[in-house]
């Protein structure tokens, strides 16, 4: 009787900690995907096709800063192993000091950029430097 009670709670403890791992995966895709609206926005701005708006970008801005600073818990080490559909790569659980460095430094990026963004001069000036980031991480720990 204990063997069963033992097993069936081993066995619980392991379908937990499996939907734990895909709270984890979920959870950071949800964070990725709203950065990356954020981005459709205010590409659209950067690139003229839609009128520059303060407001938007800053709210980008914050977003994006927000997501930053949560990002990297969102990558446990235990997560690696998924059988979820995801497009992170192993270099992110190899390189787990470089990639975390690249979420703070996204973070700080678009802190400066929150802080000199006033008009459609600076932002052009400076959004392109947030954005920057994204596509260095993208190319190194991401499929695709």
């Amino acid at each position: 009787m204990k063997r069963v009670i033992l097993v069936a709670g081993l066995l619980a403890l392991g379908v937990t900690a499996a939907l734990a791992e895909s709270s984890v995966v979920e959870q950071r895709q949800a964070l990725m995907k709203q950065m990356g609206g954020e981005t459709k926005t205010t590409g659209g701005m950067l690139r003229g096709q839609e009128p520059f708006d303060l407001a938007k970008a800053q709210a980008a801005l914050k977003t994006i800063s927000t997501n930053a600073k949560k990002a990297s818990s969102l990558f446990p080490e235990s997560s690696k192993a998924t059988t979820e559909k995801t497009e992170a790569l192993p270099a992110i659980w190899d390189s787990k000091a470089t990639f975390d460095s690249s979420f703070s430094k996204l973070e700080q990026d678009a802190q400066a950029a929150m802080s000199s963004i006033k008009d459609e001069a600076s932002f052009k000036a400076e959004f392109p430097k947030v954005l920057q980031n994204c596509g260095t991480c993208h190319k190194t720990f991401r499929k695709g």
